[in-house]
């Protein structure tokens, strides 16, 4: 909680929620700010709503003195990843075999499993598929990966 200006908090980039309404149209909230929530029959004019919903709700909170929540989170973009040798080792070669490099293709791969996820939505778990290993004495032949596509 904090004591801040309506425009200073305004400016916090908080969380937006959007989801499909079970009667149709789209939910948009803020949970960071109890009952900030809005419904429109678009996506688009669910977040719009939310915007002006998150300005009543600062200027309300201002107004009787209620203590205003800043975003739980602020993302720095960095991520340390401890992940098995062999998978460190496939991810590299595929890297110089595209000529990029390994946080290039990692943030690539990311992109495209999380492609058309909701904002919101709970995370899928791949389906393991069968991938072959560049080498065979490392977890035999074969392996089990959600990255079906690591050695195409």
């Amino acid at each position: 909680m904090v004591e801040k200006g309506f425009d200073e908090l305004m400016r916090f980039a908080y969380r937006i929620e959007l989801y499909p309404d079970e009667d149709g149209g789209f939910v948009a909230t803020i949970p960071e700010l109890p009952g900030c929530v809005t419904l429109a029959e678009t996506k688009e004019a669910a977040l719009t709503l939310i915007e002006n919903a998150k300005e009543v709700w600062i200027s309300t909170a201002l107004e009787q003195s209620i203590p205003i929540p800043t975003p739980g989170r602020s993302y720095s973009g960095k991520l340390n990843v401890r992940l098995p040798k062999s998978l460190h080792r496939t991810l590299a070669i595929r890297a110089d075999e595209e000529g990029v490099s390994l946080n290039h293709l990692i943030v690539y791969k990311l992109t495209q499993t999380m492609e058309g996820m909701e904002p919101g939505s709970p995370a899928k778990k791949p389906q393991s598929q069968s991938v072959s290993t560049r080498n065979p004495r490392v977890h035999g032949s074969r392996s089990t990966s959600g990255f079906s596509d690591i050695n195409r």
